[in-house]
């Protein structure tokens, strides 16, 4: 499977761009989308750009859905970087022209209260998905592109909305799901399994409407890392320990090392409750409160290949291996524990219908109410599992607020004016204690902190205009005020304070659709996006003895990109054909790179100077292909990104940008053999990738390689009777192995068990 080139991406033309035919799926015309149904999608639909969205019995049919980030499994040109089910901390989400170590690069909302971490940009900073269950979910709508003046600068790669449902009626759902996934790398051979179960109860009487969601999910992931040594030139001496086990390998460099063993090999207990509570004042005014609560503990631990002449497991020490001398620290195989309990708030009251003017008042919290990593840094394994000294990292306190005041004003049958005010603020609390029992201990003496506060005040207008028969434009402005302050950086002793900083920026947006035919639009947009450096980006990094920082700088400028699209979308019988253009040119991109700060040579954020991208999307939709039931689906995006720009790194000018693949595609094909059997089968795709900026990465079947792609799930469907279903899948059938720095899961079984009333 690894010699797989272009030409299979080519082959599978036939794939998915979006899932169609349910009753409440958005509807395309005259380059608008039309939500339809109750609960209607918070993002603007009057823009003519590229939508998709997937709906909740398309999800049921074609999807094996065990977190809510599944559901963007077949969107075209989107990647969610999930390692394991339950992974909170490294699902990152990737687009068209960012890849997955840009996670700010993006939107994620849950009925419109914001989901996105933006306290910092990478692999660490994953939307809080798991404040979604994947059965509350009733549409996942997705606007790509920084096209709509209602968002800020992290739009630029895409926004994505999840509508969960709120019942009319008394409603109860109840699902089991076990999955089982065999996982065989280098010398590791096991099973790795996970239980999820979930209730969900709502009902309406009057104007109340409310609903209660409880799922727990406990997961063993597979391996992670792989504690590693260079080749050793120096000769074991006599006290070293000999050793055998260790595999011999090449990094992503291709240079030769040993792998030593696995690491990061997380046991995940999740649980999240949500609870919905709407009242109507009137057929037109909706108050509602959301809370969610989302609790994790996980056990990261690690496993040895390397043997001693008695065949027992070696975790440290000096150590033999082909007589070259190796020294294994007690920390090269970690371990850690964590505790998570993060709790959201949403409240909102909202004016709706056709009437001429509409409006809607918004807040959300999002708290870190308790978030705590403890690791032992005395005592090496197995022997840390009874305690010692170590180290716990805290962000208590850590979160983000935002409020919304937005209106629509529609003063004629030509105009939809859309205007609003908002406020997101986020604040960073970060510090690592050492601590007498890495266990259950107390902190003491401070290592590190890290705090500030970053606050962005936007005002936006956009008019959406319908100028002449056939023809529809938008015109946006958005007006940004972005401050940052009370940022500190600290060693064990020492503590850089940074000064306020302040700045504005305005970014215009523009739109225009045209109805060539009756089947047949056109589209093009155009939009400028400033993506605001985070806390984390300004404020985490290093201090030396002397009070000055040593890889982190808190004048970051902002990111600035425009980006375009032309489309051309075709109305087929039972279906959708669309081909997009797509460009971006970014300056001053945030990315960590080699750079030489106060005289020494660090890996630090840094801005890259320019970069530009290009691209061809292909999206194609078709229901009751050939017979009735048969549907197939599927994408196919080609994309050129590259370093054009790069004074602090000049190796980098000329290459990729880092995790973005030439070539990416998608495909479903599902069919309904009858009214309660379906089938589906799908297909993803994507070609090779870099992570590093100057490209010196070409081996991505290693770890922390990027490597390219084939895989295929399956998913069979049955529902027994009108209040039971069943179901099982595959995902990754065909077994590939693959990696985004770390390996991604193997072949999993999953089988499903569901009550609905």
């Amino acid at each position: 499977m690894n010699t797989l080139r272009t030409p299979l991406a080519l082959a599978l033309l036939a794939v998915y761009t979006q899932f169609a035919a349910a009753q409440d799926a958005p509807l395309r015309q005259i380059g608008t989308v039309i939500i339809e149904g109750s609960r209607p999608t918070s993002l603007p639909t009057q823009i003519p750009t590229t939508f998709e969205g997937i709906s909740h019995a398309d999800i049921e049919r074609c999807i094996n859905a065990t977190d809510a980030e599944d559901a963007l499994k077949y969107m075209p040109s989107l990647l969610v970087r999930k390692r394991y089910i339950g992974d909170y901390n490294h699902a990152v989400l990737s687009t068209r022209a960012s890849g997955t170590g840009n996670s700010a690069r993006s939107m994620v909302y849950g009925d419109g209260i914001l989901l996105s971490n933006y306290l910092g940009n990478g692999a660490t900073f994953a939307p809080r998905w798991g404040m979604v269950s994947p059965e509350l979910i009733e549409r996942v709508d997705v606007l790509y592109g920084p096209f709509s003046a209602a968002y800020g600068g992290n739009s630029v790669g895409a926004v994505v909305d999840y509508v969960t449902r709120m019942p009319t009626q008394l409603e109860v759902h109840a699902k089991l799901t076990a999955t089982h996934q065999p996982f065989q790398l280098y010398s590791t051979d096991g099973v790795y399994q996970g239980k999820l179960g979930s209730i969900t109860v709502g009902n309406r009487s009057g104007n109340w409407a409310w609903l209660v969601d409880l799922s727990h999910t406990d997961s063993d992931g597979q391996p992670l890392t792989f504690p590693n040594k260079a080749l050793s030139t120096t000769a074991a001496g006599k006290n070293a320990t000999v050793v055998t086990g260790a595999i011999a390998s090449q990094d992503r460099a291709n240079k030769p090392w040993l792998l030593l063993g696995t690491a990061t090999q997380y046991h995940t207990l999740q649980d999240q409750f949500k609870a919905k509570l709407a009242y109507d004042f009137s057929p037109t005014l909706r108050a509602s409160y959301t809370f969610g609560l989302w609790h994790n503990d996980s056990k990261g631990r690690p496993d040895s290949y390397l043997r001693d002449s008695n065949g027992q497991p070696v975790y440290s020490g000096n150590v033999s291996i082909d007589g070259r001398a190796y020294s294994i620290s007690n920390t090269d195989f970690n371990l850690s524990n964590e505790s998570l309990q993060h709790i959201m708030h949403g409240l909102s009251l909202k004016s709706h219908g056709k009437g001429e003017f509409t409006w809607e008042l918004a807040a959300s919290l999002y708290d870190y109410d308790k978030d705590q990593l403890r690791a032992p840094t005395a005592l090496a394994y197995p022997a840390s599992l009874n305690g010692g000294a170590g180290r716990m990292v805290s962000q208590d306190g850590t979160g983000w607020n935002t409020l919304n005041a937005k209106g629509t004003w529609r003063p004629d049958h030509f105009h939809v004016i859309d205007f609003g005010y908002q406020r997101e603020a986020y604040k960073l609390a970060s510090i690592e204690n050492a601590t007498t029992d890495w266990l259950n201990g107390a902190a003491t003496g401070r290592n590190s902190a890290f705090t500030g506060k970053t606050e962005t005040n936007s005002l936006y207008a956009q008019d959406s205009w319908k100028f002449a028969s056939g023809w529809k434009t938008v015109l946006g402005l958005r007006y940004e005020h972005w401050n940052a302050h009370d940022g500190a950086t600290s060693n064990a002793s020492k503590t850089a304070y940074h000064p306020e900083r302040s700045e504005n920026y305005l970014s215009p947006k523009f739109a225009l659709a045209y109805q060539a035919t009756q089947d047949w639009v056109i589209k093009a947009s155009l939009g400028r996006a400033v993506r605001m450096p985070t806390v984390s980006e300004l404020y985490q990094g290093g201090v030396n003895a002397s009070g000055q920082l040593t890889n982190n700088d808190p004048d970051l400028k902002a990111e600035k990109s425009y980006t375009g699209e032309l489309t051309a979308d075709r109305k087929l019988e039972d279906g959708w054909l669309r081909l997009t253009a797509f460009g971006e040119r970014t300056r001053d991109s945030l990315y960590s790179q080699i750079n030489v700060l106060s005289g020494s040579t660090v890996s630090t954020i840094q801005n890259v100077d320019r970069i530009h991208t290009k691209g061809l999307e292909l999206s194609y939709t078709q229901d009751n292909v050939w017979r009735q039931g048969l549907n197939l689906n599927g994408s196919l995006t080609w994309t050129d990104s590259r370093i054009v720009g790069n004074d602090k790194f000049p190796a980098s000018v000329g290459k990729w940008q880092p995790r973005i693949p030439e070539w990416r595609a998608t495909g479903v094909v599902s069919y309904d053999f009858t009214d309660k059997l379906s089938l589906s089968y799908a297909a993803r795709y994507s070609g090779r990738q870099y992570s590093t900026l100057d490209n010196t990465d070409p081996n991505g079947y290693a770890y922390m390689g990027a490597s390219k792609y084939f895989t295929t799930d399956l998913r069979a469907r049955y529902r027994i009777d009108q209040r039971w279903s069943a179901a099982v899948g595959v995902d990754n059938l065909n077994n590939y192995q693959y990696w985004n720095f770390h390996p991604y899961p193997q072949r999993t079984f999953i089988a499903e068990l569901r009550y609905d009333l």
